[in-house]
């Protein structure tokens, strides 16, 4: 997937990117610290539910997240990681996306997102906060 938005830039691309990155990491939570988890299913709603741009998230949070004032770690440590409190039957992932090919790759990727983020609700995994 990296590859296919290297070698293309166009501008649906980058902004898929970002999605792509929080699916992928959403769907493997550990990969997040559990305040990482919870900042990052609230910014996959702000996505698809509430259609933010990537360059407003950016603009909102850059104060939030920057790492010379955030209070809080977005990564996993070995002693604390992100899970979810209900197993989650994932319906869509990263192979799905890859097997629809690099001419659909845009489209994939947000309909990963979406399916992702109905998937994080159905399971009461969604974090309101």
């Amino acid at each position: 997937m990296l590859f296919w938005e290297w070698e293309n830039e166009y501008p649906d691309y980058a902004e898929v990117h970002f999605l792509m990155v929080l699916c992928y990491n959403l769907q493997h939570p550990s990969l997040y610290s559990p305040d990482g988890l919870r900042a990052a299913t609230h910014l996959l709603a702000d996505f698809v539910e509430r259609g933010v741009t990537p360059q407003e998230v950016r603009r909102q949070n850059r104060a939030r997240v920057a790492s010379g004032t955030r209070t809080w770690k977005i990564t996993e440590t070995p002693a604390s990681h992100g899970s979810y409190d209900a197993p989650i039957p994932w319906m869509l992932t990263a192979a799905d996306v890859i097997a629809g090919g690099a001419d659909n790759y845009c489209e994939s990727v947000r309909t990963w997102a979406r399916a992702v983020y109905e998937a994080l609700k159905t399971s009461g995994n969604l974090s309101s906060k």
